[in-house]
């Protein structure tokens, strides 16, 4: 296991927030789950720094595991958005592991 996905797999455990790069951008991420597709592992997952219209607008992006830099677990815990169902996003997705 790489150490990007033990580092992702304890954050969903604990629900913890978790800081990584991405496109060239620092992220702080709330990780609900993660999920292989086609072979390649994903987290779907809220980006805290992002800005939403209302709280009701708030949704989890998918982000390949491959693509998160130099991640890091954060002392700050979140609540799973309340709209949450572990399932994977596509009927033919595997969930690993969710909140």
């Amino acid at each position: 296991m790489t150490d990007t996905r033990l580092t992702m797999m304890e954050a969903i455990a604990r629900r913890r927030t978790i800081t990584a790069n991405y496109n060239g951008a620092r992220m702080t991420l709330a990780p609900h789950q993660m999920f292989e597709r086609h072979g390649d592992l994903f987290v779907s997952a809220l980006n805290l720094g992002k800005t939403w219209r209302s709280d009701d607008e708030r949704r989890l992006g998918h982000f390949k595991l491959d693509g998160l830099g130099a991640p890091e677990i954060g002392e700050e815990s979140f609540e799973p958005l309340p709209s949450f169902e572990a399932a994977p996003p596509r009927a033919d997705d595997t969930l690993l592991l969710a909140v």
